[in-house]
């Protein structure tokens, strides 16, 4: 749970930092520009710390989740440690049923948070969670094995779910037996439906390679499950994205973090090489010739502008707060229009 104060202290944080010149964090790092000016910035919890794991779509589906919750006036700090855990479950089976056809990872997109949180509920944060999400990457290689041993043995899922319940229990402790929350006792399901409800968040993306204001499954490689989303155009995409916040609805990012420009330590997602906003057909050229990847996800949670005249959005990240503004960052428009794989918006946004 987060309270008001916390809540309170994190927005005050980052419009001083927005007020300052320059920003430094242990004496040394400091900003290459003027902190932009903030416009909007909605409710969030505790930034969090996904470690060395590759569990970035859950911490940022979460704190999507979380944030939307907050605007509504409810707060709620959600398990990722349960979410990735039943993940991987699901992500063993797939496995197993494939006869191990392809090998076991926790890479993902946010959609497979959701459908985590669908098919098994969800927890709150204070009753369920780990010291370090590194050990997803431990366990993942247990869970692998007893797979391969399964697949050999043609043990079935009862028993191979058995061997992972044991597995996880070890690594990540023991589930409790139920979610109380405000003095009242939910089931994993009925806490899970409280906080998202089925379908309650929609898929977005915006290429030329299918025809736009339809699904398709984008053709990533961390779409396991081959999930369908919208295609829209990018100005469409970009409006939508600032129309939802200002309505106080965050949205859940997925895109690329290999440009230069993006530096976590600074604070910034900015491009370097381009003078003018990115076109469709650049957006679709860097995606085909592979100079867009699917890297990382995080929450947008605000709007900013800087003195030149620049636009952000402000970003809720999972790397901890060791950077110049305590663990959120801001993205240029500029950045989103070209970088941006796929977002997750509240359906009532569209």
């Amino acid at each position: 749970m987060v309270s008001l104060p916390i809540m309170n202290r994190i927005i005050l944080m980052l419009v001083a930092l927005a007020m300052l010149g320059s920003c430094t964090s242990k004496g040394e790092r400091k900003t290459r520009a003027k902190s932009p000016t903030i416009d909007l910035l909605l409710k969030t919890t505790p930034v969090k710390d996904q470690g060395k794991s590759s569990l970035c779509w859950v911490f940022a589906m979460l704190a999507t989740i979380e944030t939307e919750h907050l605007m509504r006036g409810d707060s709620v700090n959600l398990s990722t440690a349960y979410v990735s855990r039943m993940a991987l479950r699901q992500r063993m089976q797939a496995t197993y049923l494939e006869r191990g056809r392809h090998p076991l990872h926790l890479r993902g997109m946010a959609s497979n948070a959701l459908t985590a949180i669908a098919d098994y509920g969800v927890l709150a944060h204070d009753t369920y969670q780990v010291e370090n999400s590194s050990i997803f990457g431990v366990l993942t290689k247990k869970v692998q094995n007893a797979c391969k041993l399964a697949i050999a043995q043609h043990e079935g899922l009862d028993r191979l779910n058995e061997h992972f319940e044991r597995l996880a229990d070890q690594s990540l402790g023991a589930l409790p037996k139920a979610q109380f929350m405000l003095g009242a006792e939910y089931t994993f399901g009925e806490f899970g439906r409280s906080v998202c409800r089925r379908d309650e968040y929609v898929g977005l993306t915006s290429f030329t390679h299918h025809p736009f204001n339809t699904t398709f499954a984008l053709e990533v490689p961390d779409n396991v499950n081959c999930d369908r989303l919208l295609n829209l155009p990018i100005d469409t995409l970009v409006a939508l994205a600032e129309r939802s916040l200002r309505a106080g609805h965050p949205l859940c990012w997925e895109g690329d973090i290999s440009e230069e420009g993006f530096n976590f330590t600074e604070g910034f997602a900015r491009l370097s090489h381009h003078s003018t906003a990115p076109t469709q057909e650049m957006r679709q050229r860097a995606f085909e010739t592979f100079r867009t990847t699917d890297d990382h996800c995080m929450a947008i949670v605000g709007l900013a502008h800087d003195a030149q005249g620049n636009r952000y959005f402000i970003m809720k990240n999972s790397w901890g707060t060791d950077n110049a503004f305590k663990g959120f960052m801001f993205m240029s428009f500029d950045y989103f229009r070209l970088k941006t794989i796929a977002l997750w918006a509240q359906r009532e946004c569209l």
